[in-house]
């Protein structure tokens, strides 16, 4: 298969249509006559993962400032899902998509000085398999890897041992983005802690927590070609904080103290209406925001139990209470933004006449307290990262209340989000309410494959075949009708509980232009410049 055929086909497995929900770009890229260059973007976030490593970190709010670190080989277009070169620029898929060849464009280097080669490229995908359970996403993409053979300084060959169709658009990723050697040989703290990419901005400063401060690259020249900026940023600099309240964040925006911010609450867009901000959202595709079963808990490993929790979540009230106008309802296991995403949403009604019907029929007993069998009572925990959005919290109460509703107990924790990866890792949770973030159907492997990470503990099933079978078939078409089919049978069978779909909400100032998100509704900043920069 030639590189023009992996365009016009297996790049079409990324297609999927875009939900900006407010504006595009966060105002004009502008005439480049009038482009502004220089001064600091300032960024007001909600969290810190606690980690500086693309290769580790899967938070939104830690990626936002990671991204402008590091390059990828490959692209994908937001608006039509097409794979597109940045590092790489040309590349051939073999015919049963066990190997990938690329080559790279010349002159990228690592801010270093070192050359992004070859190489580096194998020292990657090595290094990331190694670090296992720290790097659940870099390897749910290369399973099943064998080598990185490499034919000289720009051309090289990714080898698998079974089909990978999905690998191509993992390498638009930000999860294999490409760190210079001097990282990957660093063990998993150390990475944590400082890192070197190729990407338009260098990492200056991290203190864990507060703040992440990126200044701009003066000599980079080979950015994405779905930018319109691919030299050196406009602004000089990149100053992340975290600050957690988002009203809080608004009220920066409205006195002028930060340009950017993300995590847009509902109850913030009349403030920042006010200050004649500019709204920027996209609904994040992947697996849809809800809850994620432990499958060891000795009641909610019951699949009429699941169902009954899903049937007693009024999905459409929690949208239209706590979220913005951009934020709808569930309706799969995937969002709408995601490639052959289908419409399953009859699985996902509320109907708590039916929850009662379903659990008495499992021998479930409504007693005052709620409901009992066999002494045993229907109660769980639902861990969450309070500050990952600003209806976190308020999400979890309103789910906590609807379940009460109908006689089913749960109790919240708010957990640090640093901590959430070992929850899962270790399997000391009852239910955790989270998302995950891909523009490819291939990151249910990642949550639902009971033979990868399989955080959930899933038993094996027929889904670990169709997931198997749709991350191996190249055809376009035939893909998506296994992944409809695995969706289905994960959805009806609630093996997690879709509830919302997470959506990217962030808020500019009037004089900020160029920003703009990716495919995975994290964002690009090389376009950015600001009318007023000092």
């Amino acid at each position: 298969m030639t590189a023009t055929a992996t365009l016009s086909a297996l790049s079409l497995l990324a297609a999927c249509g875009t939900n900006q929900g407010g504006s595009g770009p966060a105002g004009d890229s502008g005439d480049p006559g009038d482009i502004v260059t220089g001064g600091t973007l300032r960024v007001a976030v909600g969290s810190d993962a606690g980690c500086v490593d693309p290769h580790q970190v899967v938070a939104n709010d830690s990626i936002y400032s990671l991204r402008q670190l590091v390059d990828s080989l490959t692209d994908q277009d937001p608006e039509t899902g097409e794979i597109v070169p940045w590092l790489a620029q040309e590349w051939e898929i073999n015919d049963d998509a066990t190997e990938f060849s690329f080559t790279l464009q010349e002159g990228a280097t690592f801010s270093n000085g070192e050359p992004v080669d070859s190489e580096a490229v194998a020292a990657n995908f090595d290094a990331a398999v190694e670090l296992g359970a720290r790097a659940t996403l870099p390897n749910d993409y290369l399973t099943g890897y064998q080598e990185t053979e490499v034919h000289d300084e720009l051309n090289f060959t990714v080898h698998f041992e079974d089909s990978n169709a999905q690998f191509l658009q993992a390498t638009s990723t930000h999860s294999l983005g490409i760190l210079a050697p001097e990282t990957t040989a660093l063990d998993e703290d150390a990475r944590c802690q400082e890192v070197i990419g190729s990407g338009p901005f260098v990492l200056e400063e991290y203190v864990q927590g507060q703040q992440t401060t990126l200044s701009a690259r003066e000599d980079y020249a080979w950015g994405s070609t779905a930018w319109e900026n691919q030299g050196e940023a406009h602004v000089d600099a990149l100053e992340f904080s975290v600050v957690s309240e988002s009203g809080v964040r608004a009220g920066l925006i409205q006195s002028n103290q930060a340009d950017l911010i993300a995590g847009v609450g509902h109850q913030d867009i009349a403030q920042l209406e006010s200050a004649e901000a500019q709204l920027l959202s996209r609904n994040n595709p992947g697996i849809a925001m809800g809850l994620n079963v432990n499958h060891e808990h000795p009641v909610l490993g019951e699949q009429p139990v699941r169902e009954a929790i899903s049937h007693a979540i009024d999905r459409e009230d929690i949208v239209e209470t706590l979220f913005t106008e951009f934020t709808p309802a569930a309706t799969s296991v995937l969002a709408s933004t995601t490639p052959d995403h289908v419409d399953i949403s009859e699985y996902l009604s509320y109907d708590p006449q039916g929850v009662e019907e379903i659990l008495e029929e499992e021998g479930w007993e409504r007693t005052d307290d709620g409901w009992e069998r066999d002494g045993e009572a229907l109660e769980f925990e639902i861990s969450y990262f309070g500050d990952a959005t600003p209806q976190a919290s308020a999400s979890q109460e309103m789910i906590q209340q609807q379940l009460a509703e109908v006689g089913i107990n749960v109790t919240l924790r708010d957990v640090p989000i640093a901590e959430m990866g070992t929850l899962q890792s270790e399997g000391t949770y009852d239910v955790i309410w989270a998302n995950l973030t891909r523009a490819d159907p291939d990151i249910l492997r990642a949550r639902f494959d009971s033979t990868t990470a399989n955080p959930q503990r899933l038993s094996a099933s027929e889904i670990d075949d169709l997931l198997a079978a749709q991350s191996a078939e190249p055809d376009p078409e035939a893909r998506a009708e296994i992944v409809a089919e695995a969706q289905e049978k994960i959805t009806a069978e609630y093996l997690s509980v879709p509830v919302l779909e997470s959506t990217a909400v962030l808020a500019s100032r009037e004089a900020v232009h160029g920003v703009r998100f990716d495919s995975g509704s994290r964002i690009y900043l090389n376009d950015v410049w600001i009318d007023d920069a000092d």
